[in-house]
């Protein structure tokens, strides 16, 4: 028992515009109103906004979203956080309203990462319309993964697979360290913790798609509204998922891909040496104008 799945992400930007198309024309993401009218709601499933962008001065993540099973769920890990060491916080009434569930915490991971943990999702029956894409592969895995940073990622690492119940899935040495990729459901993995200097920090999303052509028809969105270009097309060693990946308008890493590896049972931890069997060709985030 644990975190069952990323459920949501909640962004700042200081460019909704640009996120308004990146959102609906580029990922084909379904807009979508929320309890909050400043902020943009993105819907891919039955379950209420799976990304909300708010208007902010700098940009940056503001919680990673992980659903556990119910309100005796939420309050054992709550206790086991702040075994921890951990200062948690219960979300109010009005909170839990505009983000659509029945109740939830917050608190930094020991990288410094914002994490709610919440149940109860809120549903309105309303049905989910992604003409761009045929269908997004969700359900009890969540809406994808995330990947993010941690000055000291192992201590990170082993709070997400000790505290809240996340299984480590592989790892990937580098010069700057091991990354550590962890699983909480069948997808390969729902979290990624890599080390950098300074504060936590969102470095990449993934949503995945039902078929490749749903893959192909988003690279020809990329082009037609010349979305930047990340790495291409290729597919990965650890979770064997066809993908390519572009930059946000914060310059994250948006990963759109299909097939993804999925771990019914649980299997031994290994350690990749390169990142993809073929593909992923690396171009650099572009430079603000001027």
């Amino acid at each position: 028992m644990g975190v069952r799945s990323l459920g949501y992400l909640r962004l700042e930007s200081n460019d909704l515009d640009r996120w308004k198309a990146f959102g609906a024309d580029f990922l084909g993401l379904m807009s979508a109103g929320g309890g909050d009218s400043e902020s943009l709601s993105f819907r891919m499933d039955d379950h209420p906004a799976r990304i909300v962008v708010a208007p902010g001065a700098q940009s940056g993540m503001t919680a990673l979203g992980f659903e556990v099973l119910d309100e005796r769920e939420l309050a054992r890990l709550v206790a086991d956080v702040e075994k921890a060491g951990i200062k948690v916080t219960a979300g109010t009434e009005a909170e839990a309203a505009e983000r659509r569930v029945t109740g939830f915490v917050r608190f930094s991971d020991p990288g410094g990462n914002p994490v709610e943990l919440f149940y109860g999702t809120v549903l309105d029956h309303v049905p989910v319309q992604t003409p761009l894409v045929s269908r997004f592969v969700t359900g009890d895995m969540g809406f994808g993964h995330a990947i993010v940073s941690a000055e000291d990622a192992r201590t990170t690492f082993e709070f997400y697979v000790n505290v809240l119940g996340f299984v480590e899935r592989n790892t990937m040495r580098s010069p700057g360290g091991t990354t550590w990729f962890m699983g909480c459901n069948p997808r390969h993995h729902t979290l990624g913790v890599t080390p950098m200097p300074g504060p936590g920090r969102l470095l990449h999303f993934m949503v995945e798609a039902a078929t490749l052509d749903d893959v192909g028809r988003a690279l020809d969105r990329a082009a037609r509204y010349e979305v930047p270009m990340m790495h291409s097309l290729g597919k990965h060693t650890n979770d064997h998922m066809v993908s390519f990946y572009v930059w946000s308008p914060e310059n994250y890493a948006v990963e759109f891909g299909w097939n993804g590896l999925q771990v019914p049972e649980p299997v031994p931890v290994y350690e990749i040496t390169d990142g993809a069997f073929w593909g992923h060709h690396f171009t650099p985030p572009p430079q603000p104008a001027g």
